[in-house]
């Protein structure tokens, strides 16, 4: 190849920086692959218990890593160690030391020891908690492990880019230099194979989002060859109807070898360009990769892989063809000067020399910084365990006990803390200053080790949910009564207004104003992209919102029912759920997911599976107000803190009336408080949501038998009643039913559990608490299937009824 230059000096001057970028590009493959090398070995040594690594797509990562830019978000996969190395965001030291599993933040900063090795993330908050400036440093979202689960969060952070275009009003520094920022995506080939990779995809082409995805194509999706993962065994092939032409929007579709460095480089380079300054989506098929170790640890590929395939994947691998490329590199200038990267082959195998000692020197020194506490403490608790078996009649068994624990040569924490509470048994029947010692010891160690694995599930900072108090609303002299949808709609229209960084999307959300009408007229009023429609995929609309929360805006995703909320629901469990805690804090998603369930008819439009979600999403608040206005309120009181959240709206709430306030935007329903609606002497009735409207109308129904009952609104269901209120109550009935529309054994079993033992209830009954519960299975068609499926009016009179017919048979004469 020949260059051609006005100035010698500057061609030559050119051509050093050339070389000099190169060769260093060499070394952090090189460097990589000895990481994922010697970490196989750490693995099987027992040092590590799994490992999964990024080697055979060294190359494509570092074209990746090239176009790149500040402000830039990845949203990728745990094959992207190179990418991550390449960018300055993760050291040999700080790989190893989350394959170690270290649970300090500063030692392995992708997650503090929470998440397995090849999971990587980058720090959007400070100490306090507060985004930092996003634009001025390297992004990666936090990874998953659920194949394609990156792919909705991508697209979100790909679309916050387009609101930051197009709406002036949130022109800010701290989030976006004017939506000039790409979001990165990597998969594997047969990842592709899931269905959100597809709704994804749609999604991002309808949308004209600048994002750019990345399929590691090397054939296999673990044993599992690409003939049995996708149609023609090429993603690009099958995507084709999505390439972009003159008439129509769509993809700009590449195809490269993840072996040809120079070609790597210009197609990254050209992909940036198109998703950067056209908005428009990006995919670049990398084919012709290799997985030198297999897929994980936990296996061989030469189990599955042929003997032509191997020697394949050994000619073909794309450090050794970057290599060979090096070597072969020749450059001619003007004067017919031949400039190479290399003389020799010396030159490379220093680098490689130089990268194994670095590798092994980076593994040592993370191995002693996660070892080196560890046998700290251990020093000081066999010295406790010591002075305890010199006062104890049991000091055979206790130095046993110390004598395993020091003869153990990489302890950890579980070996000390096990030790300890193991010698405690020993000693409970002895009284000493020694045994005191080893309590106090067992006790702070709990206190200092245990945060390391459990903070951060909610947020700690000023604005977590419970520093907003509650704001009731106010009303004129004589309220209109006007339907439920009503107060939903104004609240939302100055909502809108005082927060220009609020959007909301769904189906049939912007153009009717959502199925409900609690949203008529918005988009007229502000427009397409603060009030928009989307596609039916829920998946993805968690995802949008999800992305777009991460770049410090203030999305609410709509749902259309709580039934369809299971479509989103593995978003929401294994990504948004889990953000700050598997950050250890570092990063967040204060995203509301907005949606609306409970008893409407059939099926498909009844479900109330709030058990599965209060189980499946700690770490979110899930919120179930009764009115509209209550849920109003909830709104109000999210948007000052920086927590995600579930809202589920009263279905059957949108038609009936309320007073119609006049402090919309600023009354705020308190998070975690329960509210007693009637207060009662002989029995605490606990509910939520549509079902506490049957409660109220049995009421007139109880007083004419002499049951004058207590009436709890739950409210939200994480957190639950925060200030106990519960208990007070029960401690003045001795009486407890919860009355739920959910199957037996779900939410209503969660509240129980929190009554009676986080609350301590049990010693103040009087009677068997009781749950009152929907059948178990969906329920049924009309109205009669309703009144059939889930607790009614009858039903709840005859359940308290008979349970104060236990209590005072005399009184209350069995009804049949």
């Amino acid at each position: 190849m020949t260059v051609k230059s006005s100035s010698t000096s500057h061609q030559q001057l050119s051509f050093s920086e050339f070389k000099k970028e190169v060769l260093q590009d060499y070394k952090i493959a090189v460097i990589s692959r000895e990481c994922s090398y010697l970490g196989r070995r750490e693995v099987l040594t027992g040092k590590a218990k799994f490992g999964i690594f990024g080697d055979g797509k060294e190359v494509p990562q570092l074209a990746m890593a090239k176009a790149f830019k500040k402000g830039d978000f990845r949203s990728g996969y745990y094959r992207d160690q190179t990418f991550m190395m390449a960018i300055g965001e993760l050291t040999p030291q700080q790989f190893f030391a989350g394959l170690y599993a270290n649970p300090s933040i500063n030692e392995d900063p992708m997650s503090g020891g929470r998440q397995m090795g090849g999971h990587f993330a980058t720090h959007s908050l400070d100490e306090q908690g507060q985004f930092k400036n996003l634009t001025e440093q390297y992004n990666s979202s936090s990874d998953i492990s659920p194949t394609a689960g990156q792919m909705p969060r991508m697209l979100g952070i790909a679309q916050a880019s387009k609101m930051f275009r197009n709406l002036p009003e949130l022109k800010n520094s701290k989030f976006s230099n004017n939506g000039n920022e790409v979001s990165w995506g990597t998969i594997g080939n047969a990842s592709t194979s899931e269905g959100v990779f597809f709704e994804t995809i749609n999604a991002a082409g309808v949308l004209q989002v600048p994002m750019i995805i990345s399929v590691w194509d090397d054939d296999y999706g673990i044993s599992v060859p690409a003939k049995f993962q996708t149609t023609k065994e090429s993603i690009s092939e099958i995507l084709k109807g999505f390439q972009r032409d003159e008439n129509t929007d769509g993809y700009e579709i590449i195809v490269v070898k993840g072996w040809e460095y120079p070609q790597l480089v210009e197609v990254y380079s050209k992909a940036s360009k198109i998703a950067r300054e056209e908005h428009v989506p990006v995919l670049i098929h990398v084919k012709d990769l290799t997985q030198p170790q297999g897929h994980s640890t936990s296996g061989s590929h030469e189990r599955y892989k042929s003997k032509e395939r191997l020697i394949w994947e050994k000619q073909h691998d794309c450090i050794s063809k970057m290599r060979d490329w090096i070597i072969e590199f020749e450059l001619t200038d003007e004067n017919d000067n031949v400039l190479k990267f290399v003389d020799s082959e010396e030159a490379l195998i220093r680098i490689e020399k130089d990268a194994k000692k670095e590798v092994n020197q980076a593994k040592r020194e993370a191995w002693n910084n996660f070892l080196n506490p560890i046998k700290q403490q251990r020093s000081i608790l066999a010295q406790l365990l010591e002075n305890l078996a010199s006062k104890s009649n049991n000091k055979s068994f206790i130095s046993k006990l110390k004598n395993d624990l020091t003869a153990i040569s990489d302890p950890s924490r579980k070996d000390l803390l096990s030790t300890a509470r193991n010698a405690i048994i020993y000693v409970r029947n002895e009284s000493s200053s020694e045994k005191k010692q080893l309590q106090n010891w067992i006790t702070n160690y709990f206190e200092t080790e245990q945060p390391r694995f459990s903070s951060h599930l909610n947020s700690t900072t000023d604005k977590n949910v419970f520093h907003v108090k509650e704001v009731l609303p106010t009303y004129n002299e004589n309220p209109e009564l006007v339907d439920g949808r009503i107060i939903i709609k104004d609240n939302f229209d100055c909502i809108f207004s005082k927060y220009n960084d609020v959007f909301i999307f769904g189906e049939d959300s912007g153009n009717i104003g959502d199925v409900n009408q609690g949203l008529v007229g918005l988009q007229e009023k502000y427009g397409k992209l603060r009030v928009s429609d989307t596609g039916i995929r829920e998946a993805t609309i968690i995802g949008q919102g999800i992305g777009m929360a991460m770049r410090g805006l203030r999305p609410i995703a709509e749902i259309q029912y709580l039934d369809y909320l299971l479509y989103g629901l593995q978003i929401m469990s294994d990504d948004l759920a889990t953000l700050h805690y598997r950050t250890a804090g570092k990063q967040k998603a204060p995203l509301i997911v907005r949606t609306r369930g409970h008893r409407l008819e059939g099926i498909w439009h009844s479900g109330s599976p709030m058990g599965a979600i209060v189980h499946l999403l700690r770490g979110m608040n899930i919120l179930v107000p009764r009115n509209m206005t209550k849920a109003a309120g909830f709104y109000n009181t999210l948007l000052e803190c920086d927590e995600p959240a579930l809202i589920v709206e009263n279905l059957n709430g949108y038609r009936l009336k309320e007073k119609l306030p006049n402090n919309f935007g600023e009354f705020k329903t308190p998070i975690g408080i329960v509210e007693t609606i009637k207060e009662g002497k002989d029995i605490t009735v606990l509910s939520y949501g549509s079902t506490l409207k049957i409660v109220e109308d049995v009421v007139s129904k109880l007083n004419q038998v002499d049951i004058d009952i207590e009436i709890i609104d739950a409210q939200s269901l994480l957190p639950f009643d925060i200030k106990q209120e519960v208990v007070k109550s029960i401690q003045k009935t001795n009486r407890i039913i919860i009355i739920d529309e959910d199957v037996p054994g779900g939410a209503s079993a969660y509240l129980l559990n929190e009554i009676l033992e986080k609350q301590d209830a049990y010693k103040y009954l009087d009677s068997k608490p009781v749950t009152l519960s929907a059948k178990e299975h969906r329920a049924a068609y009309g109205t009669d299937g309703d009144y059939f499926s889930k607790p009614n009016a009858e039903d709840i009179f005859e359940a308290i009824y008979q349970i104060m017919h236990e209590a005072n048979p005399s009184k209350y004469n069995k009804l049949y």
